[in-house]
């Protein structure tokens, strides 16, 4: 049968893609966790959440937060950074602190709202922070745990204006209408409130 049009060759083709992609091929590749200009935390690291799990506000500074909303993660350090970057899980927080060291990963924006609390008021009005661990495995919640989240509480309370007290500072559990029970029973509020005042 006789071709009635004439198709490139695969030479061709591969030419002119190489052709296309040649200004392209000088440019770094972006690193993955790259560092944003400047993180609201300077003391964290970088690792987003997916745009999917997480509202960007509009303008940036028109979301003044009120609450700092504790969370427990039940989940590894490594496993929630995992769901925050899945699309369909439909969940973030700000910023993450690991139980061995107290590593702080920032996943969202301080001006972005993070799908963390469940209620969407609350969502709108506070900065979430997840630490790794279980509520019944009182061993993840490490003197560098404490520490390090409590410096970063009290970054987020000047920044905002935010009081350093439980009214201001508040579990999960406290969010009207949650069945979350994080940070849960063995979470030292005493202990967390007065490093958060002394930092």
């Amino acid at each position: 049968m006789e071709r009635t049009r004439s198709f490139p060759s695969r030479r061709r083709l591969l030419k002119s893609a190489a052709l296309a992609a040649g200004p392209y091929a000088l440019l770094p590749a972006p690193r993955v966790g790259a560092q944003p200009r400047s993180l609201d935390y300077p003391l964290a690291t970088w690792e987003p959440a997916t745009t999917a799990n997480y509202t960007a506000s509009s303008p940036p500074e028109s979301r003044v937060p009120d609450l700092v909303v504790i969370h427990v993660t039940q989940a590894s350090y490594a496993n929630t950074l995992a769901v925050f970057q899945h699309p369909r899980k439909k969940v973030s927080a700000h910023y993450v602190v690991r139980s061995g060291d107290g590593h702080v990963a920032q996943c969202v924006r301080e001006n972005d709202v993070a799908w963390h609390a469940g209620d969407w008021n609350h969502n709108l009005r506070s900065i979430g922070i997840e630490h790794e661990g279980w509520v019944d495995r009182p061993g993840y919640f490490t003197d560098a745990l404490y520490e390090k989240s409590a410096q970063l509480t009290a970054t987020i309370c000047t920044r905002y204006g935010i009081p350093r007290d439980r009214t201001h500072i508040i579990g999960h559990y406290e969010v009207p209408g949650t069945d979350h029970t994080d940070p849960g029973p063995n979470w030292d509020w005493t202990r967390y409130i007065r490093l958060v005042n002394a930092a």
